[in-house]
C-alpha cells in the first residue's frame, strides 16, 4: 500500500481530491459553530431531488455539480456515522457506559448526527442521515429557496445561515468540533475505555481524503475565494492548537469534574510497552518540569506550531516554547497556573494567526518546513505517537503541496512503516526510519 492510501485508511475517509499547490496564505473569516444550528434543518432528503443535488452523475456545464447528495451517500463516511452506533461494538460501548443504546444518547448523537434541538428538525430530517447536508453547511430554513436564485451571492447565502466551510479557520473549527471536541461533546477517557477509538485529526489530510463533491475552478474562486493550499494546513494546526486550550480552560480541567480529564494527555504516558531500551523520555522533558513516568499533557499540534514558527515567525519561537512549556508543566495538576498560561498561548497563537494569514509562503518556506518535521522525527524528541503522527500527515501534506508524492513514495511508506499504530508504535523504531530517509527530503 502506498503512503497516501495510509495516509486515507488511517483517516478513515476515503477520497481523492489532490490539494492544488496554491502558497499564499489568505485572510479567513471567524465563524461559530454553534450557529449551524440556529435555523430549522429540513434533513438530506430535501437535497436530494433530481433538479437539486441528486443527480446521477456531475453535470459539468453547472456552476455545481448536482450529484453532490449521492456522493455523499454512496461515497462519504459521514452518511454511514448514524449507522455506527448499530453495530455490535457501539452497542457493546453503550452497555459498558450504562446507555439504553448508542443509538439514542446524545453524547453519541452529538457527533454521529446531525442531533440539532426537535424544535430545528424539518419535515423530511432524520437523525438516519447520519452527519448530513446541513450538520456541515448550516439549517437550510433561510437560503434553501434563494440559493440558487440568479442574482443570489455566496456572500447571500452566508448572510441566511450558510456556514462558510469554504474558510479555512471556519472549517477548521467546524471539523475539530467533533474530531477534537468541544466543552459541550468531547470523547473523553470513558468513552474511550468502554471502547471508542482514538481520535486524530490533520484538516488537510482530513480534506484530501474526503470525497470531493465540488470544483475550485474559475468559477468556485470568483463566489468564494481561493482557500486551497498551505492555509488549510496552517489553519488546521492553528486551530487544533486554539480548539485543544479551550478544553484547558473548560471544566474538564479545572477540577470542577473531580480531577483532570486523562484524555487530555498523551495516552502513550500510559499506554505503552515496558521495554527499557525503546525511548519514552528525554532530557527536554526535565526541562519542563515533567519527569519520567508522569501523565503529559497532549501537546502535539503545540509541537508542530512551534517547528512551524521556527520558519515563519522565528522572533515569536522563543516565547512560543516557554509557553508551551509552562502549558505542560501547568498540566501536572496546576489549574491557577493552567488558566494564566492558557490566556497567555492563545494571545501568542492568535498573534501567528494574523501574521500568517497575512503571508506569502514560498516554495523555499515549504521545503524548509518539511525539512523541519523530518528532523524532529529523526531526533530524540518524536517520542510519542500522537506528535509523531501529527508530524507525519504534515509532512505527506506539504509533499502533495510540492508535487513529490510519487517521488518520494518510497520514502513515506519507509515513515508510515516505522510510525505503525497507536498500539504498535516504539519510539525508536520510527525514528531510525526517518534517519534512513532524511536525505531523500
Amino acid at each position: 500500500m502506498n503512503a497516501l492510501l495510509k495516509t486515507l485508511a488511517h483517516a478513515m475517509t476515503v477520497g481523492g481530491l489532490m490539494a492544488s499547490a496554491c502558497l499564499v496564505a489568505t485572510s479567513s473569516v471567524w465563524a461559530d459553530v454553534s450557529s449551524i444550528a440556529d435555523n430549522v434543518h429540513y434533513g438530506a432528503a430535501s437535497c436530494a431531488g433530481g433538479a437539486c443535488h441528486g443527480k446521477s452523475s456531475r453535470q459539468d456545464n453547472r456552476t455545481v455539480w448536482l450529484n453532490e447528495h449521492r456522493i455523499w451517500r454512496s461515497q462519504d463516511y459521514h452518511s454511514r456515522a448514524y449507522k455506527t452506533l448499530l453495530s455490535p461494538a457501539s452497542k457493546l460501548i453503550a452497555a459498558k457506559l450504562g446507555l439504553a443504546s448508542a443509538h439514542t444518547a446524545d453524547i453519541c448523537l452529538d457527533c454521529h448526527a446531525d442531533n440539532v434541538p426537535k424544535d430545528k428538525r424539518g419535515p423530511e430530517f432524520s437523525l438516519n442521515d447520519g452527519v448530513g447536508c446541513e450538520a456541515c453547511h448550516g439549517g437550510s430554513e433561510n437560503w434553501i429557496k434563494t440559493h440558487d436564485d440568479k442574482g443570489n451571492t455566496h456572500a447571500d447565502n452566508i448572510a441566511n445561515g450558510l456556514y462558510p466551510s469554504e474558510q479555512p479557520v471556519a472549517r477548521a473549527q467546524l471539523c475539530l468540533s467533533c474530531h477534537l471536541g468541544t466543552p459541550e461533546k468531547f470523547t473523553t477517557h470513558r468513552i474511550m475505555g468502554a471502547g471508542h477509538p482514538r481520535l486524530s485529526f490533520e484538516l488537510e489530510n482530513f480534506t484530501t481524503n474526503q470525497p470531493p463533491h465540488f470544483s475550485v475552478d474559475d468559477d468556485y474562486r470568483d463566489r468564494k475565494g481561493d482557500f486551497e493550499g498551505v492555509q488549510l494546513w496552517l489553519s488546521g494546526q492553528l486551530e487544533g492548537s486554539r480548539q485543544f486550550l479551550k478544553m484547558l480552560g473548560s471544566s474538564y480541567f479545572t477540577g470542577s469534574r473531580g480531577m483532570p480529564e486523562f484524555s487530555l494527555y498523551d495516552c502513550q504516558s500510559c499506554h505503552h510497552g515496558l521495554d527499557p531500551n525503546d525511548l519514552r523520555w528525554y532530557t527536554e522533558r526535565r526541562q519542563q518540569g515533567i519527569e519520567p513516568g508522569s501523565l503529559r499533557l497532549a501537546d502535539h499540534h503545540f509541537r508542530t506550531l512551534q517547528l512551524i514558527s521556527q520558519e515563519l515567525s522565528p522572533a515569536k519561537t522563543a516565547a512560543l516554547k516557554k509557553a508551551i512549556d509552562q502549558l505542560v508543566l501547568a498540566g501536572q495538576g496546576d489549574p491557577k497556573a493552567m488558566a494564566t498560561t492558557v490566556t497567555q498561548l492563545q494571545g501568542l497563537i492568535d498573534e501567528l494567526g494574523a501574521q500568517w494569514r497575512g503571508l506569502s509562503v514560498s516554495t523555499a518556506n515549504v521545503k524548509a518546513l518539511r525539512k523541519r518535521l523530518v528532523g524532529e522525527a529523526a531526533s530524540r524528541r518524536m517520542v510519542d505517537y500522537g506528535t509523531a503522527e501529527q508530524g507525519l500527515l504534515s509532512i505527506v501534506t506539504l509533499t502533495e503541496y510540492l508535487g513529490e508524492a510519487d517521488r518520494l513514495a518510497n520514502s513515506l511508506d519507509q515513515l508510515f512503516n516505522g510510525l505503525g499504530n497507536d498500539e504498535t508504535f516504539r519510539p525508536k523504531a520510527y525514528q531510525r526510519a526517518a534517519k534512513a530517509v532524511q536525505g531523500s527530503f
